[in-house]
């Protein structure tokens, strides 16, 4: 126990730089994932704006990265993320593996969730002139808000285990302190001071997913 009070300034480090990673994925992931979402629920055969070719492009792009078990998936994209960002290691490249990967859960949950609207939501909003954006905008995503939101959630608790994994390239984050001074050297208070506060921020954000879904479901 003496130990986790000598470390108690790099615990909340570690804490800081958890939210900071999770964050800046949901930012990131998030706006990319309702974009391929949207696009997915468009294009569908019969849907807004119909096209086979990019629904059938990106319905397999999606389906090819899904799978990837995400410690694999770090090392994959490790060269895109040097490329792209200037380096492969550290807490900016986990985030940026993290993006690519919820990107493409999300565009998973916001298809699943669009395509629960009633279609006669649709026809209406069609019949009185609403071209194809203004129905996505104004009805189909206004509709499926609740849904989404709850979707949302689900993908933030995922990404905070996902970023346990940090370690594996040099990042920080709660997962690799448990690791590095817990696990490594013998500490069990050290791993379970980690993980309570792992779960109190998963309980945390899942109580905050919840409560808004429901307030937009009351409207």
């Amino acid at each position: 126990m003496d130990r986790l009070f000598e470390l108690g300034s790099e615990f909340w480090v570690a804490a800081a730089e958890t939210l900071y990673m999770v964050a800046l994925t949901l930012l990131i992931g998030g706006f990319f994932g309702l974009l391929l979402g949207i696009v997915l629920y468009a294009t569908r055969p019969g849907s807004l704006l119909s096209s086979k070719a990019v629904f059938n492009v990106v319905n397999i792009v999606i389906n090819f990265f899904r799978p990837i078990p995400f410690i694999i998936f770090i090392a994959a994209v490790q060269p895109f993320a040097r490329y792209v960002i200037g380096t492969g290691i550290g807490n900016d490249a986990l985030i940026f593996s993290l993006s690519i990967a919820s990107s493409f859960a999300i565009a998973r949950i916001v298809e699943q969730n669009l395509v629960t609207v009633p279609p006669g939501v649709v026809e209406a909003a069609k019949a009185m002139g609403a071209g194809p954006f203004r129905v996505l905008r104004t009805v189909v995503i206004p509709e499926a808000l609740g849904p989404l939101i709850l979707g949302y959630t689900f993908i933030l608790v995922a990404i905070v285990d996902m970023t346990a994994m940090a370690g594996f390239i040099g990042g920080g984050g709660l997962g690799n302190f448990a690791l590095v001074y817990g696990y490594r050297q013998f500490q069990p208070a050290i791993t379970w001071a980690a993980l309570l506060l792992i779960v109190v921020l998963v309980q945390t954000l899942q109580f905050l997913g919840n409560w808004l879904a429901r307030k937009v479901m009351r409207r």
